[in-house]
């Protein structure tokens, strides 16, 4: 019999705790530890409608990149954060959120994001230490690609993530050394520059870093934070599935970017 517990000692072993940011709320953000899983609903972001679907399927936990807990408050349904919370505590489903720590883990969101573009010899860049294997980890990470124009390139983005529309800056050079960060890693682009990129993909870019970006050179690319990040939910359920074959482990098949593009 499969525990919270027992998911959390293995989610944390692949994501642990200490790669996280100070601020983060990794972890269990709620449910009862010593509760049997058979089933567990792995998704993005544990918005509404995927704490519905949860409590629909009868998920016994809810497991996703984002954490439910952004700061102490009152729980109430008053708010959004508040209604997702007494949902599933109200249904006995607990929640799991590996954010920060899934980032900057090796085989995390930053390496399949490097992977789902079919970038080789991927490193990571300005690595804070090293994990029990001896791993390096990090936030970025930079490979190398078949040298091609941005065109070329940019749609290789649209296909590969599933973009609807992406926002870029041209540099006017060619693509073949290129750096990414999943989620919103815009200010992360002087470190990405400082690596040797020509190219770097991310999201939530603000005005003036696409400005930073032309005067440096760099071609950067906003392909979006939920399509740069939701690959990682895919490789997250089928380690669970590995390591937990009696339990049923269901990758969300509802959860899209509200984001739309006329």
């Amino acid at each position: 019999m499969a525990t919270v517990a027992d998911i959390l000692k293995f989610i944390e072993s692949i994501a642990p705790p200490y790669m996280a940011e100070d601020w983060d709320k990794v972890g269990l953000n709620c449910g009862r530890r010593n509760r049997e899983v058979k089933k567990i609903l792995v998704a993005l972001d544990p918005f509404p409608h995927v704490c519905r679907e949860a409590v629909d399927i009868g998920a016994d936990l809810l497991v996703t990149h984002h954490p439910l807990m952004w700061e102490n408050s009152f729980i109430t349904d008053a708010t959004t954060q508040g209604q997702c919370l007494l949902d599933l505590i109200e249904h006995g489903i607990a929640h799991i959120g590996a954010h920060t720590n899934l980032d900057c883990a090796p085989g995390g969101v930053n390496d399949t994001l490097a992977a789902t573009l079919g970038l080789k010899n991927v490193e990571v860049i300005a690595p804070k230490g090293t994990d029990s294997g001896d791993n390096p980890w990090g936030l970025l990470r930079i490979g190398d690609t078949d040298t091609q124009t941005l065109a070329a390139f940019l749609s290789k983005v649209k296909t590969e993530l599933g973009c609807e529309g992406l926002r870029y800056v041209d540099s006017g050079k060619p693509v073949c050394r290129v750096a990414v960060g999943g989620g919103a890693c815009g200010s992360e682009l002087l470190v990405a520059a400082s690596a040797g990129c020509d190219t770097f993909v991310t999201s939530d870019v603000k005005y003036n870093q696409f400005w930073d970006a032309k005067e440096l050179g760099i071609n950067l690319i906003d392909a979006g934070h939920f399509h740069t990040e939701n690959p990682v939910c895919a490789v997250l359920a089928e380690k669970l599935a590995a390591a937990f074959p009696d339990i049923d482990i269901i990758l969300s098949p509802n959860h899209r970017d509200c984001v739309k593009y006329c």
